[in-house]
């Protein structure tokens, strides 16, 4: 397959116009746009003017022209919960295809969903689940592992986490857990405050990364977190002491290191616009990471709905329990990205860095996935250059 045409975003967070070259699923050459490369994209053109995305086919090749495109590298959505009115704690191999092909639909090609504080038996099952899944192709987005946001978490910042499994930093629970599901929990969040929170960070920050959580933790506590193995932050403001000028706070703690990742969720609903522009220049484009923390009504009408077992209350864009609390978005890593550069001023160059590029590195894949380059799995994205809407996705190779 060749795409030829579109603005391609590279490896140095620039939009330049190449040709791009699909073998089976992976990239094999990404190249400037020659031209020979122009006369077949003209020619294509002339013969195919009233459509956006056209496949045209010759003996031996595919052609798509992208021109009008930006072509991305497929989406790595490292933090949420459901979607079309599953779960990923459902437990269930039905569930966690349903989440794959709606992720895969908006563009979010990579996966690593996150548990809800659930007691072991559950969080055993959904781990045991994804094992199953994993290593199956199809045209849905590839799940590549498990974020354990519970049951490490503090009471006090639960949010919309189920305080009855809420359990003490326990390394042999973990272990289980990770066995339970091949080693490929991708991310374990603590509240460091708890009561055994420093030693599991010491221990477990060697089998995965360890992301400051749903937590109280003043700036000292955070620093020895930080100090001790934990490398990241679990959607930043929220669910945790927010920034003061005497009582800096996990937030300061971690704009501090350069080796410290945090997770944004730009919904325009969990953070205001010059709150997500402040982290920008807090952290920089290369340390934050985009994430949907979407529930299983995303996709979905509004109604009632649950989280981690609890009841949820969706009303346009806002989700929340019962008793007012935000429970998770209702959108998706697509929309979150495209709200960042149209309703929050961040450039589409950062914003797709942060959805893509610095999700792979934080999670060991960018060996594999996370940019259009030459060797890497050909996941990839066209958007409209007008709108940002998505107007192909390609999976491997293949055309969703």
């Amino acid at each position: 397959m060749v795409i030829r045409g579109a603005s391609v975003y590279t490896e140095n967070a620039v939009f330049e116009d190449k040709t791009i070259e699909i073998t089976d699923d992976t990239f094999t050459d990404i190249r400037e746009q020659s031209p020979v490369d122009l006369a077949v994209e003209n020619k294509i053109n002339n013969k195919n003017k009233n459509v956006d995305i056209n496949r045209n086919k010759n003996k031996d090749e595919e052609f798509i022209d992208a021109t009008e495109c930006y072509a991305i590298p497929g989406l790595i959505d490292i933090h949420f919960h459901g979607c079309m009115g599953v779960d990923f704690c459902d437990g269930d191999i039905e569930s966690v295809r349903k989440i794959a092909e709606y992720e895969a639909s908006q563009g979010v090609t990579s996966i690593i969903p996150a548990t809800m504080t659930y007691d072991e038996d559950r969080l055993i099952k959904t781990a045991e689940t994804a094992k199953d899944f994993m290593g199956q192709n199809g045209r849905f987005a590839t799940l590549y592992g498990i974020n354990m946001e519970g049951p490490f978490v503090s009471i006090e910042k639960c949010g919309a986490q189920n305080p009855q499994y809420i359990h003490k930093p326990d390394y042999e629970m973990f272990q289980r857990i990770n066995s339970a599901c091949g080693n490929k929990v991708k991310l374990v969040d603590i509240a460091p405050e708890t009561d055994g929170a420093m030693d599991f960070i010491k221990k477990a920050s060697h089998e995965t990364r360890i992301s400051i959580a749903h937590t109280t933790a003043d700036y000292e506590t955070a620093v020895d977190a930080f100090e001790n193995g934990a490398r990241h932050m679990t959607h930043l403001f929220n669910a945790m002491p927010g920034l003061h000028h005497r009582n800096p706070g996990p937030i300061a703690a971690a704009a501090d290191r350069e080796d410290i990742t945090a997770e944004i969720i730009c919904d325009n609903v969990h953070i205001t616009p010059v709150m997500v522009r402040m982290s920008f220049k807090l952290f920089g484009p290369k340390r934050l990471i985009f994430i949907s923390d979407t529930m299983e009504a995303a996709g979905l009408e509004d109604g009632e709905y649950q989280l981690g077992g609890q009841p949820v209350t969706v009303r346009g864009k806002l989700a929340t329990l019962h008793d007012g609390t935000i429970a998770g978005s209702v959108t998706n890593l697509m929309k979150c990205m495209r709200t960042a550069v149209i309703d929050m001023g961040i450039p589409l160059t950062d914003a797709v860095r942060c959805a893509t590029m610095n999700p792979a590195k934080a999670m060991g894949l960018y060996d594999e996935l996370g940019s259009i380059t030459k060797g890497k799995k050909a996941d990839l994205v066209l958007l409209d250059k007008k709108t940002l809407s998505v107007k192909c996705v390609l999976i491997r190779g293949h055309l969703l």
